[in-house]
């Protein structure tokens, strides 16, 4: 999991995502639902309009790099709903997008997957936010 690194969540999202942590407590995303509870118990909270351009927000598209294989990925964080691997969105109980939220272009994050294996990725490039577009209801 994370080291202690600052991690910055919107209060907009902050409240939709303890939603879809309440809606996915069982079953096969149980323990996904929990690591990104842990993630937002410690999270710094800040109204929309006050987020940094360069946090990887809900809905924002992202570049990062898998540090152990140097290939880098640009994809859509979204909430399950909207994921879609085929078209590059990708839901926020994925392994890989709970490790995303809240990161800044520069951090780097060692996370579990499925199977004892982990990836350790560097966050290059926050491309859109919807927050420093003015979008502000995505």
């Amino acid at each position: 999991m994370r080291s202690e690194q600052t991690l910055i969540v919107t209060e907009a999202d902050l409240e939709r995502l303890r939603q879809v942590v309440d809606h996915n407590g069982g079953g096969r995303t149980a323990e996904f639902a929990e690591m990104l509870d842990a993630e937002l118990t410690r999270a710094r909270v800040v109204a929309s309009e006050a987020v940094p351009p360069d946090v990887v927000t809900m809905n924002s598209k992202v570049v990062f790099e898998d540090e152990q294989t140097g290939e880098r990925r640009e994809v859509t964080l979204v909430y399950p709903r909207d994921a879609s691997s085929d078209d590059g969105r990708i839901s926020v109980l994925a392994p890989i997008g709970s490790a995303l939220i809240g990161l800044t272009v520069g951090q780097t994050i060692t996370w579990p997957l499925p199977g004892g294996r982990s990836k350790r990725l560097r966050i290059v490039a926050v491309p859109y936010q919807p927050e420093a577009s003015g979008h502000y209801n995505l």
